[in-house]
Formats: structure tokens, sequence, C-alpha cells
């Protein structure tokens, strides 16, 4: 039996891996921000006989006090995570900062990432075949960091923070194994591409209406979007650090992934949170 820790795993894609993973006997700690979702989850859990697998921990991942939360819930019931796999992700139509004073897309998207990954390290490390699944946006649309603004406190739009976000998790999987250059842990950056979910919903309503038509037109639904995922954290790749687009492996000579600025965005970061 696995142990995986998923976040946004009441919903949308972290929930269909959640429950995959339950139906096959593994143990899931779903977390996400809303109760109501969270104890659906669980209940479906049981209704497949899998309710003593499943636990909900419910944690605002945008707020520096929700992933403190988050690391003591996960520490609290076990020792040993084989699998932690980033989904939570919202789109915001305008810009709004959390309770710490930080954009919100920033903090949920990229910080809540580079909080939990480095928090849970020596769980990962305690077992077998460690994979981080970062859920991100390798190879999609284009987006740059915006290094003297991160939080985009100067022409926010909602795509341009969800843009950033993505090349910012690029980043985050490149310095991991810098950090960690002596551990098992592998790090699998992954773009779903369009999946059927409720991302979204925030929308507006004219570009809901069209965003959802264009799912239904060209997306996957959850079930389909699910198996490569989960064949990627079953055999993980040899290499600390891979990308893929749907099956298609990236190279990562590519400007998203550079190493110096993998660097510069880890130090920017960590000097954040000191502050």
């Amino acid at each position: 039996m696995r142990t995986y820790v998923i976040t946004g795993g009441t919903d949308g894609m972290g929930k269909g891996l959640g429950l995959h993973f339950l139906r096959r006997g593994d143990r899931v700690i779903a977390l996400a921000s809303g109760t109501t979702k969270g104890e659906a989850f669980v209940r479906e859990a049981a209704a497949i006989g899998a309710g003593e697998r499943a636990v909900f921990l419910c944690a605002d991942l945008s707020t520096l006090a929700g992933m403190r939360t988050a690391l003591d819930g996960i520490t609290a019931r076990t020792e040993v995570v084989d699998g932690l796999i980033f989904g939570a992700q919202r789109f915001q139509p305008r810009r709004t900062e959390t309770e710490d004073g930080i954009e919100f897309t920033f903090a949920l998207h990229y910080l809540s990432r580079f909080v939990l990954g480095h928090g849970l390290v020596a769980a990962l490390e305690r077992t077998s075949a460690p994979v981080i699944m970062n859920i991100c946006g390798p190879g999609g649309f284009p987006g740059r960091i915006h290094w003297d603004d991160l939080t985009l406190s100067r022409g926010y739009t909602g795509v341009r923070a969800a843009m950033q976000a993505s090349r910012a998790n690029d980043l985050l999987g490149i310095a991991f194994p810098q950090r960690y250059p002596d551990a098992r842990t592998r790090y699998v950056l992954y773009n779903p591409m369009m999946v059927r979910t409720a991302m979204a919903d925030p929308l507006p309503t004219s570009q809901r209406i069209l965003t959802k038509a264009a799912g239904y037109v060209v997306g996957r639904s959850v079930d389909q979007a699910v198996p490569p995922i989960a064949r990627l954290l079953d055999e993980p790749p040899a290499d600390p650090v891979t990308a893929f687009r749907r099956r298609t492996r990236l190279p990562l000579t590519r400007k998203d992934f550079d190493p110096d600025n993998a660097i510069r965005l880890d130090t920017l970061t960590t000097e954040l949170l000191r502050r």
C-alpha cells in the first residue's frame, strides 16, 4: 500500500487521481480548502470500500498558515509519502492578496508547491521510489517571470498571473535536484493540456461558456487524463527532473527550464518566506 498526498484532491483531476489510487488499495491524503467537497470525497471513498484509507485535510493553501497546517496534518498522519501530487489551482480574474499580502495566484499555484515540496522531502526519501508530480503547464501557453514584480502589483491579468505561475513551477522542478543532489525523489512536471474540470467556473460568463465549449470539443475527461499521470507515478523516469506535455517528453534545454533562473527564483522565494 502506497501513500499519496494530493493538493486540490477533492475536485477535478486531483479527485480523479485520488479515487484511482484508492480503488487499487492505496492510501490518499487529500488537501483542499472546502469542507463540503472534502466530506463528499470521503463519502465516495467509503462507497468503494476505501473509507479507512481516505483522509481529507482542510487547509487554505493560499496562505502561509494554511501551508503549515497542511504540513503538520500530513506529518501527523504518516511518516512516509510515496507520491506528492500538486493539483491545487484556481483562476483569479481580478488581482487579490492573501492575508500574508501575497498575490493569490502566486501563493496558491506556486508558493504552496514550494513549501510543501521542500517540507515533505524527508517523508518522501523514506520510501523506495518517491515522486513529486507537479501538474502545471510545461510546454503550454507562453509566459514569463516578472522578476521586478513577482506579485504583479502592476498590469495584473488573470492570464498573466497563471502563465507566470506555470513558468515558476517549471523552475521549481529544475531547482529541486540542485537543492537535493543525492535525493532519490524524482520530480515530474506535467501538462495535461485541456481537461474538462471546473477550472473555468471563475471566468466571466462569456469566457466561461467559450472555454467550456472548447473543452468539450478538444478537451479530455478526467477519467481519460488520469492514466498517463498514474503511470508516471508508478514508473517514474530515471532522471531527477523531467517535463511532459501529455505523453510527450519535453527537452529541458528550453529557456523555460534555465538552471540559473531556477536558482534565482529559489533564492527570491526563500527570501520572501523569511520576510
